[in-house]
C-alpha cells in the first residue's frame, strides 16, 4: 500500500484535465508533480496558467510525459484525458507503464477495452502486469451512472431479470465539436446520412456499460445492437455555437440492447439535446431493475457529466495506487467513494 500523499502528473489540460487540477491540489493525500500538455512547448509555464487557475501551483507544465517525469523527479499515478478511444490512447498509456507509473484514464472506450478491441486489451493487461503496474478506466458515464450506479442497485435484489437506464441531459454547455458528433443543427435526413458515415456518433461508451453490468450480473451476452435517432425540435433553440430552427435535429436519441439470444436483458437510453426544457422534457438520470424486488431510482437534474468526470478520476487515484497489477474495471476495486477532506475554497478558487 503506498505510504504518504500519492504523487500525480495529469496529462491532458482540456476541459476535464483543468477540473482535475484544483481537486488534486485540494486532497491532502494527493501531490500534483507534474501536468503534459502540449501547449507547454518551448516555454517555461506554470501549470495554473494552462489550467485557467488564479494562483500558482509552484508545478511547470511540460510538453511531454518523459520531460513531466524528469522534472518530478518521480511520479505514482497519471490522471489520463486527451482521448476517447483505445486506439488512440494505447501508446500514451504503454509510455506511462514503462515510466513505471499507474494510469487512471477517462477515455471513454477504457471503461471496458474488450468491447472495443480485444487484442489491444489484453496487450495492455500483459504490459501492465509485467510492469507492476495498474490502469483504470473511469468517467461519469461510462464509469458511473449507466453501470457502476446499476451494478450497486442490484445488490439489494435476490434475482435480476432486466435492466433499463435512462440518462437525459442538456447538451447546451458543450461546444463545436460535441454538437457535431451529435448532429446538432442538422436537418434530419443529414443526420441519417451522418449517421451512416460515422460522423455522428452520439455517445461513446455504450458497449462498454453494458459488458460492465453483464460480467457484474453473470450474463453471457451473444449481442449488444446499438440504435441513433433525431431528436426534431418544434422549437427555435440556441446556444453559443449552434442555432436548431423548428424542423430540425436538436440533438441524438442513442440507444443500446445486449441480448441473451433474442431476450434483451440490458437496454440503455441517451437522449442528450440542446435546451430540453424549451419543449417541456427534464433532465436526469432514470434506473429500472426488473425482478425480485424490482427497484427504480430517479435522480433530477442529471449528474453533471464534467465535474462528476473528473471528481470520480481523481477520486480513484488512491485506490489504484494500491491495487494489482493490470488492466482493470471498476468491478475489480473496492467501491468508489469520494472525499471530505479536501478543501473545497481550493477547488472553488480554480
Amino acid at each position: 500500500m503506498k505510504i504518504g500523499p500519492v504523487r500525480v502528473i495529469v496529462w491532458g489540460l482540456g476541459a476535464m484535465g483543468r477540473l482535475m487540477i484544483p481537486m488534486v491540489l485540494a486532497d491532502p493525500e494527493l501531490r500534483l508533480v507534474g501536468a503534459v500538455s502540449r501547449r507547454a512547448a518551448g516555454r517555461t509555464v506554470d501549470t495554473a496558467e494552462l489550467a485557467g487557475l488564479s494562483s500558482p501551483t509552484g508545478v511547470p507544465a511540460s510538453a511531454t510525459l518523459e520531460e513531466a517525469v524528469e522534472r518530478a523527479g518521480g511520479a505514482d499515478v497519471v490522471l489520463h484525458g486527451t482521448s476517447s478511444f483505445v486506439r488512440e490512447v494505447v501508446g500514451e498509456i504503454e509510455a506511462c507503464l514503462d515510466h513505471h507509473l499507474d494510469v487512471v484514464t477517462i477515455a471513454e472506450e477504457m471503461a471496458y477495452p474488450w468491447a472495443a478491441d480485444p487484442g489491444l486489451s489484453d496487450r495492455l493487461d500483459q504490459v501492465a502486469r509485467e510492469r507492476g503496474r495498474t490502469i483504470l478506466g473511469t468517467g461519469v458515464n461510462p464509469g458511473f451512472v449507466l453501470d457502476t450506479l446499476i451494478v450497486v442497485l442490484s445488490c439489494v435484489t435476490a434475482h435480476v431479470e432486466k435492466v433499463y437506464a435512462s440518462r437525459i441531459n442538456d447538451l447546451s454547455p458543450f461546444g463545436p465539436t460535441v454538437m457535431r458528433t451529435q448532429g446538432v443543427g442538422l436537418a434530419p435526413d443529414e443526420f441519417v446520412r451522418r449517421v451512416a458515415d460515422g460522423t455522428v456518433v452520439g455517445h461513446i461508451g455504450f458497449p462498454q456499460s453494458i459488458h460492465l453490468i453483464a460480467r457484474a450480473l453473470g450474463l453471457e451476452l451473444t449481442r449488444v445492437e446499438e440504435s441513433r435517432d433525431p431528436i426534431v425540435s418544434s422549437v427555435r433553440r440556441t446556444t453559443p455555437h449552434v442555432v436548431v430552427e423548428p424542423g430540425f435535429v436538436a440533438g441524438c436519441r442513442h440507444s443500446a440492447r445486449g441480448f441473451v439470444g433474442d431476450r434483451v436483458v440490458i437496454e440503455l437510453d441517451h437522449p442528450q439535446q440542446v435546451h430540453p426544457g424549451l419543449e417541456g422534457v427534464e433532465t436526469g438520470d432514470y434506473i429500472r431493475l426488473t425482478g425480485h424486488p424490482t427497484i427504480e431510482l430517479r435522480t433530477g437534474p442529471e449528474i453533471p457529466g464534467g465535474v462528476a468526470t473528473a471528481a470520480i478520476a481523481v477520486n480513484m487515484v488512491r485506490p489504484v495506487a494500491s491495487a494489482r497489477p493490470g488492466l482493470l474495471t471498476v468491478l475489480d476495486l473496492p467501491l468508489p467513494r469520494g472525499s471530505a477532506r479536501r478543501r473545497a475554497e481550493v477547488i472553488a478558487g480554480g
